[in-house]
């Protein structure tokens, strides 16, 4: 399902079947999608915690700013893809970038 703008939340209850998430936003639009990045985070500390629980899939954020001094919350989005490897990923792309992209960024940043 496509869900574009409007009131939309992410509450997988434990029996639902895992299923991989695919979330993009673009500027201040990442602040709802971020609530549910921690969030799904959360789910996955707790399955690796007890192992009970709704089994997560994998997320994949695309996420576009002007640059990366526009990303917002892009540190916590690093450390969340340090903690969980292959289960949250991102890829930031930038359209107006004129400076230099610091090196903890480069890897994960496409654009111009």
């Amino acid at each position: 399902a496509l869900r574009v703008g409007g009131d939309f939340f992410f509450d997988p209850q434990p029996g639902d079947s895992p299923v991989k998430l695919v979330l993009i936003a673009g500027g201040v639009g990442i602040n709802p999608l971020f609530s549910m990045l921690l969030h799904i985070a959360d789910l996955h500390g707790y399955q690796e915690g007890k192992g009970n629980g709704y089994k997560m899939g994998t997320v994949k954020l695309y996420y576009s700013a002007k640059n990366t001094s526009e990303l917002l919350f892009k540190k916590n989005i690093l450390g969340l893809m340090n903690a969980f490897p292959g289960k949250i990923t991102c890829r930031f792309h930038v359209t107006q970038q004129s400076s230099q992209i610091c090196k903890e960024l480069q890897p994960h940043v496409t654009g111009k």
